[in-house]
């Protein structure tokens, strides 16, 4: 009979990074295959996204030459017969918690990184059997309950757990240890690194350390000075070293924002006034729903040339309402823009937030006895809206033709990092 303790280490860790493969693509598969079973598929379209631009594809897309990135024209030069699909995020999110509860069943050490990956740390999880036997398990559920794909690496840490899961794709199971450094990434580009970005490895280039088996003999001082607290990371990596822990819940966001590309660029305020209480809106949402207050609200604007501006304040008190998000948002753009100059990006982020039950919350002495009403007022018109949709209630400067008034339909706008559903209880 198989001893399980022997298969986890005395004093290190068991960490599984589980990468969903081609999820949104996938996702659209697992729903309709009738339509997208083994064919050439390719998710684009939504404003947010770049429209024009394909976001993810699948396999049998990948294996004709279309990749993410690449123009919606060229690729269906390609492939005349590509299926382009316009993103649901709604059906995105519903399978990201699905397979994510899947994997929480194993431990309660998960860390969420994006919309379709996570860490496990499966260290205290002997009971359901060895680190490939649990690995296994999770990818045939996640395969056989919601017809999705995955990859999976199995490593004493985050870094190779990662470097393991990208190593066999589709459906692949890859074990990466320390002592395998060497053979196996040692001969291949730094860029590889996960964590190495282009421009740092063309900057290793230069100093002519082209291999992560060249980054690991470089030498310590030389990599310190060049990169500073960067360069002494890049050399553990490369031995394969990385002791971050697996976070059980993401970190509270430092900011919550949203941007909105335009389609044409907009100068009259009267235009700039209802995309901003759109964004304000759908940020103050997000707020509520995160518990959170905030303190500052930064306002971003980008010209039709692409330069980009940041102007921020901070209140002086922390609030989660719309109407002071709003508010000050527009007085930042009066500020700090002339009027009649043209805009084509525009957003709101608000910062230094804090959980709603830690803050003391700042009355206006002549508002104290209008504030219990309003708040009530607010969660009224947030039950309303969870339960009938974003549109339920509005206002009339939110009705519009532009793309802000996008930002509540939450079936075709989103992003792999916009995580918040996920910090919903589990039950």
């Amino acid at each position: 009979m198989k001893n399980v303790e022997e298969y986890y280490p005395a004093k290190g860790r068991v960490i599984l990074h589980i990468d969903m493969n081609a999820f949104y693509c996938s996702v659209h598969e697992a729903e309709e295959p009738h339509k997208y079973k083994d064919r050439p598929t390719a998710v684009a379209g939504s404003v947010e996204l770049r429209k024009g631009v394909i976001v993810t594809c699948s396999y049998a897309a990948r294996r004709l030459g279309i990749s993410t990135g690449m123009l919606v024209s060229q690729a269906l030069k390609l492939c005349p017969n590509l299926i382009v699909i316009s993103p649901d995020f709604h059906l995105y999110r519903k399978y990201s918690k699905a397979f994510m509860d899947i994997a929480y069943g194993y431990t309660p050490l998960l860390q969420a990184v994006s919309i379709d990956e996570c860490y496990l740390d499966i260290t205290g999880s002997k009971q359901f059997g060895t680190p490939l036997e649990i690995a296994g398990e999770i990818q045939g559920r996640i395969r056989n309950e919601l017809g999705l794909p995955c990859s999976i690496g199995v490593a004493p840490n985050k870094l190779l757990a990662k470097m393991g899961s990208d190593m066999k794709k589709p459906n692949g199971i890859t074990v990466l240890r320390i002592r395998d450094v060497p053979k196996l990434l040692w001969d291949k580009p730094c860029s590889e690194m996960f964590g190495i970005g282009r421009k740092t490895a063309e900057k290793l280039q230069r100093l002519r350390i082209y291999t992560l088996g060249q980054l690991a003999a470089a030498d310590e001082r030389l990599l310190a000075e060049k990169f500073g607290v960067m360069g002494l990371w890049m050399k553990q990596a490369a031995w394969g070293i990385d002791d971050s822990p697996v976070k059980e819940e993401r970190d509270k966001n430092k900011s919550i924002g949203h941007t909105t590309t335009l389609p044409k660029d907009i100068s009259k305020y009267e235009d700039i006034s209802r995309v901003m209480l759109n964004l304000a809106d759908q940020v103050a949402r997000r707020l509520r729903r995160q518990n959170m207050m905030a303190q500052t609200v930064q306002i971003t604007i980008r010209t039709p040339d692409m330069k980009t501006i940041t102007r921020s304040q901070t209140l002086g008190k922390v609030t989660e309402n719309m109407e002071d998000i709003y508010r000050e948002a527009c007085k930042l753009y009066q500020r700090h823009w002339k009027e009649e100059r043209p805009v084509r990006l525009l957003g709101i982020t608000v910062q230094n937030l804090v959980p709603k039950d830690e803050s003391a919350l700042q009355l206006d002495l002549f508002d104290y006895e209008k504030q219990p009403k309003k708040e009530q007022l607010t969660k009224t018109m947030d039950m309303l809206r969870d339960k009938f949709g974003e549109s339920a209630v509005l206002t009339a400067g939110m009705l519009g033709d532009d793309p802000s008034t996008l930002i509540r339909n939450h079936r075709i706008r989103g992003t792999s990092l916009q995580t918040d559903f996920l910090r919903e209880k589990r039950k």
